[in-house]
Order: C-alpha cells, then structure tokens, then sequence
C-alpha cells in the first residue's frame, strides 16, 4: 500500500473550458498530481451551450447535479439524448458531442470525470 496524503482542492473561481463553459478546477494532474484521471465542475448557463467537441482517446462521466441537457452527438450530432439532475451519462472516446441547456431560466451544473489527467489536454473541437 501506497503512504500517499490526501489532496483537497477548493475551487475558488471558475475558468472558462476549449468548449467554452464555466468550469471549476477540480482534481487534476496540475491540482493534485494525478497520473489517470481528472473530475471538475462545469455550470451550462441558462439557454447555453458547449461548442461541439470530443475527447481524444478518453472516456468521460457526467453526474447531473442541477437542471436539463440535451446532449446532441455523433458524427452529424444527430443522435440525442436528454437527461435531468440525478442522471449519470457515460461517453465513450472520440464520439462527438454537444451539451445544450434545455432551460430558458435554470442553469445546468456537474460534475465530470474523465481518464485523462490533464482535463483540457484532450479536448478536440468539432465542426459536423
């Protein structure tokens, strides 16, 4: 067994991400020295949404915490799927994706983890 210390991050403000959302620093290769993963928060402001995206090479969760998304994905992001607080999502790598705040009023928060260390690094913007 590992004599490692336990890292506690408080995120203090957020950032905006590549696919251009406020995110909160979470745990992260540069937060915490992590070698596998990273978790972060992310808020979909009301009537918002991410640009298109996908994650080169690495599996993302997605726990909703607050509000309704749509998530559009696929090549064309013609397929959807339509989620609401209490929803785990799970996207596989490289699949192309859209989150879309179905509300006019609330705000969607979550929280994400992916297999990759570095959130950001593996990012890929979208054009369908």
């Amino acid at each position: 067994m590992s004599a490692g210390k336990i890292i506690t991050v408080r995120p203090k403000e957020s950032f905006i991400s590549k696919q251009q959302l406020p995110n909160f620093e979470g745990i992260s290769a540069q937060s915490a020295g992590t070698k596998h993963l990273c978790m972060h928060l992310v808020i979909i402001p009301p009537g918002g949404k991410a640009v298109a995206h996908y994650h080169n090479g690495h599996e993302t969760t997605i726990y909703i915490i607050k509000g309704r998304a749509e998530t559009k994905y696929g090549t064309n992001l013609e397929q959807s799927s339509i989620n609401e607080a209490g929803d785990f999502l799970f996207i596989p790598p490289n699949v192309p994706h859209q989150p879309v705040n179905l509300s006019d009023t609330e705000e969607v928060v979550a929280v994400i983890a992916r297999n990759d260390p570095n959130e950001q690094e593996s990012v890929v913007l979208y054009t369908p």
